[in-house]
């Protein structure tokens, strides 16, 4: 049977994924919601490997946001299909930093706080007050303020690292994100939906960055179609 490993992005975690999760085990489907660390391209992609690596069969990877980084670089035989949700899907040579902004749209960079961790460098998070607006405005206010609340921050290496792999080359993929993410720019999207040949595309009209939390059942059904594609 194949395995959906779900791969979060920066500013939020594993819980994210919950109500596509229910949808998911409606369908009989066993899910896997891995706890991306956040701290670089390559320790991350190391990390979601030994996941992988634990279990033992087929295995449809879906990645949200810094998370596509991560399920581009993790290239492993079990892999086999990508779902990219409001995803980076980067080029070797190519950051999270270098693809938002090549197109114009992301408001993200005005809404970040950075500050010193103790292993160098910095890391980021979402200012509170300004994460409904620029993470999430489709989602309710009270919603938005508990997951403002509970994000994750990232660090600055890891959104700066460059991608030394891309598995969409060789593996089939597909691309779900909103017309309306102020996080990774929609042209972006659009971009490397259309250089990775994904099998298809949603784009859904008016939605945020977190379509995971907005949008379940949209999200649901592009990973169901990877999973239709390996069967």
């Amino acid at each position: 049977m194949v395995t959906i490993v779900l791969v979060h992005g920066a500013f939020t975690g594993s819980g994210s994924w919950k109500r596509v999760i229910r949808r998911l085990h409606g369908h009989g489907l066993p899910v896997i919601a891995a706890a991306n660390p956040l701290r670089s391209v390559e320790g991350d992609a190391d990390y979601l490997r030994d996941v992988i690596d634990g279990i033992g069969g087929p295995v449809v990877l879906a990645g949200h946001s810094y998370g596509g980084m991560v399920i581009s670089q993790a290239v492993h035989p079990a892999v086999k299909a990508l779902v990219y949700v409001s995803a980076f899907a980067p080029e070797t040579g190519e950051s999270a930093l270098v693809l938002s902004q090549k197109f114009e749209g992301s408001t993200l960079a005005d809404a970040l706080i950075a500050y010193p961790v103790a292993t160098g460098g910095s890391e980021f998070r979402i200012d509170p007050a300004r994460f409904h607006q620029q993470y999430c405005h489709d989602v309710d206010p009270e919603s938005a303020e508990v997951m403002a609340i509970l994000q994750r921050p990232v660090t600055e290496r890891a959104l700066s690292d460059m991608a030394t792999r891309a598995a969409w080359h060789d593996t089939p993929s597909w691309f779900v994100y909103g017309d309306r993410d102020r996080s990774i720019p929609v042209e972006a999207m659009r971009h490397m939906a259309g250089r990775a040949g994904s099998r298809d595309t949603r784009e859904i009209p008016g939605a945020s960055h977190a379509i995971a939390v907005s949008w379940p059942d949209t999200v649901t059904r592009s990973i169901l179609d990877a999973v239709d594609h390996v069967r």
